[in-house]
């Protein structure tokens, strides 16, 4: 079966897997979809003894059907390799009575690794299959882990070049150490003054800026997005849920065909999003339980049927889910309405207009799969404390939301089917802030005392990543204005 893409408002369609990786946003603002959800053609038996890399080409292949069986197993093979330190890549730890999928266990220590792993590869092969001959700019906006993790991806591939905005106050020491001291003579980092949202817009209008891009091609640059947006970066996402279902039934933890529940700490609606295209493929699961911190604007909309964006904007100790405006939230909205691209249109443009809209009852009831809630400061710092003092697991910021709102879900539901909580981060990128949760206030404290002190206590290894930024140059400085992101990308591409 040939799987094709759509833009979510109409303008485009018929577009290939690879045109629609190197493109990243389509034309018209909007994002692309398949055709349709393939179905996984492997029985979940045979998964089951698939290592990552096999389950990964067996996922991947159903929606890139325009890369050879060669080209898409190379991508895999140079992706999930050294890089990632286990062979399992995403190991799932059973902690109490809920299994911790593990997804910081690359070159980055966040779950961005597994699908920005892969993407350089699958767009420098799409490059050759369409015949680009522009060096391809990508422009990312981060709330944290993205931007490490694009630019590890990158970092000097040849006809590539890389520029991350991030908000200059809204990331963790780490995240932005991380970002600060990346390698690569391609790589740059703009910190702007502002928050994620307008990162992320910014970073949109300039997608959207027909002059610019035609100003920039003349110049011999292409533009395209290692953000969420990607479809390239969901369809990675896929794989390591389908993964997940194969290690339960392999460790016989769940009988073939046994529904199991799934949660997600989530910001910008990707992560829980790839969760639902699994189920949609066929894989057993149930509830898609869709964990928010105090910018609780998914929440609000799965218990009410409104997104409203006009709040106030937190920063909290999980920062990469810092987030009012969900960007992928947009191809569920298009999947609830029936794939009707114009109503979707309608809907994005009331959100433009007015910061929020409401879906109707026949959308609602397309999501019911959803169950959303949140966790505060105070919830996640103590359920943090909790597992690591009853269980003696560590867990970071965004895990601990999530793992506070599985406990909300099993209280209020009762359901106890078997469940997968994504964990999307090492605790040691957020060692300030686990470290309080766990044995109190740390003021005035250096991260690398609390670091080694965390080490110390949670009697675990200081991943490689950590260690490598500890005395690590700093090579980027930039800083703009938000009305500045435009400027900058043409002072970079002028060096």
């Amino acid at each position: 079966m040939n799987i094709v893409y759509q833009s979510t408002r109409g303008g485009q369609s018929g577009i290939t897997a690879s045109q629609a990786i190197l493109q990243g946003l389509a034309e018209d603002g909007g994002l692309f979809m398949p055709n349709e959800i393939p179905k996984l053609d492997v029985e979940p038996e045979k998964l089951s003894s698939m290592t990552y890399q096999e389950t990964a080409y067996e996922v991947m292949k159903l929606f890139l059907t325009d890369y050879t069986e060669e080209e898409l197993k190379t991508c895999i093979a140079r992706a999930y390799d050294s890089k990632f330190d286990t062979e399992e890549i995403a190991p799932l730890a059973k902690v109490g009575d809920a299994y911790y999928l593990e997804l910081f266990h690359g070159s980055t220590i966040a779950f961005k690794d597994m699908a920005l792993s892969i993407l350089p590869h699958l767009m420098t092969t799409a490059a050759k299959k369409n015949h680009v001959d522009k060096e391809i700019v990508i422009l990312t906006a981060t709330s944290g882990d993205t931007g490490k993790a694009a630019m590890a991806g990158f970092a000097d591939v040849p006809g590539t070049r890389i520029i991350v905005f991030y908000p200059k106050d809204g990331v963790s020491r780490i995240q932005e150490l991380q970002m600060r001291t990346q390698k690569g003579d391609n790589t740059c980092v703009v910190a702007i003054h502002g928050n994620f949202d307008d990162a992320q817009t910014g970073v949109k209008k300039l997608f959207n800026d027909r002059e610019f891009k035609e100003e920039l091609a003349a110049k011999g640059f292409q533009f395209s997005s290692a953000n969420s947006i990607n479809i390239g970066r969901l369809v990675p996402q896929v794989v390591y849920y389908v993964y997940a279902y194969a290690k339960l039934l392999a460790n016989e933890e769940i009988s073939a065909g046994e529904t199991i529940n799934v949660v997600v700490p989530t910001g910008n609606f990707g992560n829980i999003l790839a969760a639902y295209f699994a189920k949609k493929m066929g894989l057993p699961i149930g509830k898609l339980i869709c964990a928010s911190n105090d910018n609780k604007v998914l929440y609000d909309f799965f218990r009410t049927g409104t997104y409203d964006r006009n709040r106030e904007f937190m920063l909290t100790s999980s920062p990469s889910m810092d987030i009012l405006i969900s960007s992928n939230l947009e191809r569920l909205i298009y999947l609830s309405t029936g794939c009707d691209a114009e109503a979707n249109k309608a809907l994005m443009a009331e959100l433009s207009r007015k910061g929020s809209y409401t879906v109707t009852p026949k959308m609602r009831e397309a999501m019911a799969d959803f169950w959303g809630n949140f966790a505060s400061q105070e919830e996640n710092a103590a359920e943090i404390k909790r597992v690591f003092t009853d269980m003696g697991y560590l867990m970071d910021t965004h895990t601990g939301v999530a793992s506070a709102v599985y406990q909300k879900y099993v209280k209020e539901t009762g359901d106890k089917a078997k469940t997968v909580i994504a964990s999307t981060a090492s605790p040691y990128k957020f060692s300030h802030s686990v470290m309080e949760a766990i044995a109190g206030p740390q003021e005035g404290k250096e991260e690398f005392a609390l670091i080694d002190e965390m080490s110390a206590l949670s009697r675990t290894d200081i991943p490689k990543a950590v260690e490598e930024i500890r005395t690590a140059p700093i090579r980027h400085s930039r800083e703009c204005e938000v009305e500045g992101m435009k400027a900058e990308v043409m002072d970079i591409l002028k060096g």
